[in-house]
């Protein structure tokens, strides 16, 4: 089950929609990414930050454990962020959060408020394809509510199964996946939203020029006008995501809304 827990995020700018439903809590059942090695594991519940609006400056470390599975006989309980943020600049609404099951929440909240235009493309850059299929599928009833969709997002969707739900729904047309050198090298559509992990950062993809990434995810910041960002506990360091992050919005330019076509 999940339980609410208080929020202290008074004096930020209200966005309410999100607000009363990310105001942190734990997941205590055998549910979403609690599932894994649930029976295996000691500590048997994960938190799930509260959202504020804010820019990357904001980002910081958590104290709880977000996400746990058991590896090699060992269990690994990983902390993720303190917070999660929502930045608006430049026109773009762009998510920053730790578990990448969010980003479905997300995609369908920008999609409510008209942001994700008909037959945009999915730009997916990430160590992995996160394509798997959940057991259960939203309908198009229960996509138009908010309160069901983050149910869904939180108990059902975990860090490998959230994309197909989004282009079962209409949300995307498309997906390309950006997961090795060779994908590197394929071209941005003009209508699209930026699914980021911070794990295409991971020592398993030092074999990738750190250039070419940057380049590629810059080029994306600029095309698109709703962006999303996971900095995944399980597969990458917290503080090296975080910085990262700052860097990558160090330099504005790419923040301005395209004028192409």
């Amino acid at each position: 089950m999940m339980n609410k827990q208080p929020s202290n995020l008074h004096g930020d700018p209200p966005f309410p929609d999100i607000k009363k439903f990310y105001k942190g809590f734990t997941i205590t059942g055998p549910f979403g990414n609690n599932a894994f090695s649930f029976e295996g594991r000691v500590h048997q519940e994960i938190y799930v930050p509260a959202i504020i609006r804010g820019t990357p400056d904001d980002l910081a470390m958590g104290e709880r454990i977000v996400f746990s599975e058991v590896k090699d006989g060992k269990e690994v309980g990983c902390l993720g962020l303190k917070t999660f943020i929502r930045y608006l600049k430049g026109g773009k609404d762009i998510f920053i959060f730790d578990n990448h099951n969010h980003a479905f929440f997300f995609w369908v909240y920008a999609a409510s408020l008209g942001k994700i235009p008909k037959g945009a493309t999915l730009i997916h850059i990430d160590q992995h394809k996160d394509s798997r299929k959940p057991e259960i599928f939203l309908d198009q009833k229960q996509f138009r509510d908010l309160s069901q969709v983050f149910r869904y997002t939180n108990a059902v969707l975990n860090v490998g199964n959230f994309i197909e739900p989004a282009l079962h729904l209409g949300i995307f047309k498309d997906v390309v996946q950006m997961t090795d050198f060779h994908s590197f090298k394929a071209s941005l559509p003009q209508s699209c939203v930026l699914d980021l992990d911070m794990d295409i950062f991971s020592p398993e993809m030092r074999y990738m020029d750190e250039r070419i990434k940057f380049n590629k995810i810059k080029d994306a910041l600029r095309l698109a006008r709703v962006v999303t960002i996971a900095t995944s506990p399980f597969f990458m360091n917290q503080q090296e995501a975080i910085r990262i992050i700052k860097e990558i919005f160090t330099d504005h330019d790419h923040l301005r809304v395209s004028s192409k076509p």
